[in-house]
């Protein structure tokens, strides 16, 4: 059977994808990772665990990603895009307020690979950044087989959706139907967008196009306490260069 392809609407006041991110800097990439939209679907399914079997059919099928920005009519005639607010960072503090007698509070203050204190304790700061305001469209591509799954699940999660992290929760339905080829899942968003008065900013398409290509470690193939992934090499493509 032919696989089909779901139109994802990922609208919030916060988001955060990161794919290279460290312990004690968390960023994010402008759009939305592979891993972190399997993540999401893995939330709605209920699926936790290292999930082998479905990563790795969907590790060799497409996503794109259509970023959207918003707009404001200017001089009451021409319609401008409005610029994309900044990046939002917010601190959290670390291994903090326990108490280092109590054998179960211990555990949660960071320590040293050897498990002795840290040098002047354990508390530590980590940067988290988030996108502010962002519009995406994610079109991914799914095993016909998994379409009934897949939808009923995004439409009724058994877990709670985010976008990234546990404070990116949604705004708006996120399953917006399936289709029979990616293009025309396109048109729909972009029937979507124009009902919202949003403008396309940019795409992010699997495979080296014209545009600016990079390389992403974003493709999971194992979750659990041990994730493991491969990268994919996409291109992102802004408006000026699609047209």
């Amino acid at each position: 059977m032919s696989n089909v392809y779901l139109l994802l609407w990922l609208e919030a006041p916060l988001q955060s994808w990161g794919a290279d991110s460290r312990f004690g800097r968390r960023g994010t990439l402008e759009f939305p990772t592979k891993s972190g939209v399997l993540g999401m679907l893995c939330c709605s399914l209920g699926a936790g665990g290292e999930q082998k079997e479905l990563l790795e059919k969907m590790a060799p099928l497409k996503q794109s990603a259509i970023s959207f920005c918003r707009t404001s009519k200017f001089r009451q005639e021409e319609i401008k895009k409005l610029d994309r607010e900044p990046l939002l960072r917010d601190f959290h503090m670390v291994g903090s307020g326990y108490d280092d007698k109590n054998p179960w509070e211990t555990l949660l203050i960071p320590k040293k690979s050897d498990g002795t204190a840290a040098v002047n304790g354990g508390s530590k700061i980590t940067y988290r950044y988030y996108l502010q305001d962002a519009v995406f469209a994610v079109i991914m591509e799914v095993p016909s087989e998994k379409l009934t799954l897949f939808a009923d699940a995004l439409e009724n999660p058994c877990w709670d959706i985010y976008f990234g992290r546990k404070c990116c929760a949604p705004t708006d339905f996120i399953y917006r139907g399936c289709f029979n080829t990616e293009s025309i899942a396109i048109g729909k968003a972009l029937e979507i967008a124009q009902e919202k008065k949003l403008m396309e900013d940019f795409r992010v398409v699997d495979g080296e196009h014209e545009g600016e290509t990079i390389i992403l470690n974003d493709v999971p193939i194992q979750f659990g306490e041990q994730k493991l992934y491969r990268e994919r090499r996409v291109t992102v493509i802004s408006c000026a260069n699609e047209n």
